[in-house]
């Protein structure tokens, strides 16, 4: 084999570096690709690969993650992470194969969110109102958290990022740094948010101090765990048991009502708002993109075909063009 097409482990590895690098250059900071990066490097050095990468060698990585999945749909999600990477790496390495979604299947489609009502929003503030224990800072805490998403559509990874310095309330304003894709943001608040936010920092500062700049903005408040950045987890299995309380009828295609679908709802409702006011969707579609954090504005398009509240919409933008009359030849 010619020299030239022999891809070495070493060289292997140093592409993956070199490739990261680029696209943290050009603001992308996709740490699960990263990950599977670097995973499938270390496979093709404990194989002892060499030569141009084939499907054969990319299929053996994604049937042997470390959670032993039998799914061919995990098997396809971890290909998937490879793809851009190795697109990228055939002008180096012109052999390397590329896989398709004929492998392992198709993956499915994204699947609708449940869009919460307003009433089922005030349920889910008030449950949390009322967690225990009495008198203590927990009630507030996931209050504050669960109302501040719902209110600016942030990903629950933003929210937990966030520390004190991070947000202005006298101008009512906010800063997410290094969020998904890489990107940072500011984010407008309204006034109802900072007025809740006042009382939760007023709340969190009786119980300790907790005012330093690079302190986490939520704070845990159990035990030895009290001012330490939350955890995600706890936070998911609290949403989950007040769920399960409010007995919400789900009305999305994922298995139950997620923290997430708050981030949904908050973008289906400003549509539907602007709807109402008579805006024009398409001039005020990048600004809504660029405020919840979208990597491309076709992301925030997507409700219009995917969101029952909403498909309403698109049909009558579709109706309206097919009326208009025929443009004569120029």
């Amino acid at each position: 084999m010619a020299r030239e097409h022999v891809m070495s482990t070493v060289s292997l590895h140093r592409r993956v570096e070199g490739y990261l690098v680029e696209r943290h250059r050009l603001g992308f900071s996709d740490h699960t690709q990263a990950y599977a990066l670097r995973s499938f490097a270390k496979h093709v050095l404990a194989v002892r690969y060499r030569g141009p990468l084939t499907v054969d060698v990319m299929t053996d990585w994604a049937r042997h993650d470390s959670h032993g999945s039998a799914d061919p749909l995990t098997w396809a999600r971890r290909l998937k992470l490879l793809r851009t990477f190795l697109r990228w790496l055939q002008q180096f390495e012109p052999r390397t194969e590329v896989p398709d979604d004929a492998i392992f299947g198709p993956l499915p489609e994204r699947l609708a969110p449940h869009i919460y009502s307003e009433q089922e929003i005030v349920d889910l503030l008030a449950a949390a109102r009322r967690l225990g224990p009495a008198q203590g800072l927990r009630c507030v805490v996931y209050e504050t958290l669960f109302g501040l998403i719902a209110s600016t559509g942030m990903r629950i990874s933003e929210v937990l990022a966030l520390h004190n310095e991070d947000i202005n309330l006298k101008y009512s304003m906010l800063t997410i740094h290094q969020a998904k894709f890489g990107k940072s943001r500011q984010v407008p608040l309204h006034p109802s948010t900072v007025v809740a936010l006042r009382r939760y920092l007023w709340m969190r500062n009786l119980v300790g101090n907790f005012e330093q700049g690079e302190a986490p903005l939520f704070i845990a408040t159990r035990g030895q765990r009290l001012g330490l950045p939350m955890d995600s987890h706890q936070v998911h299995r609290v949403f989950a048991n007040l769920r399960e309380q409010l007995a919400w009828r789900n009305r999305g295609a994922h298995h139950a009502p997620r923290i997430h679908d708050l981030r949904h709802t908050f973008v289906v409702r400003r549509i539907l708002l602007w709807m109402a006011q008579g805006v024009d969707i398409d001039q005020a579609m990048l600004s809504l993109s660029t405020y919840v954090g979208h990597a491309h504005v076709t992301n925030t398009y997507w409700y219009l075909s995917a969101v029952p509240e909403l498909m309403a919409l698109a049909a009558g933008r579709f109706e309206s063009y097919m009326h208009q009359g025929e443009v004569p030849d120029a």
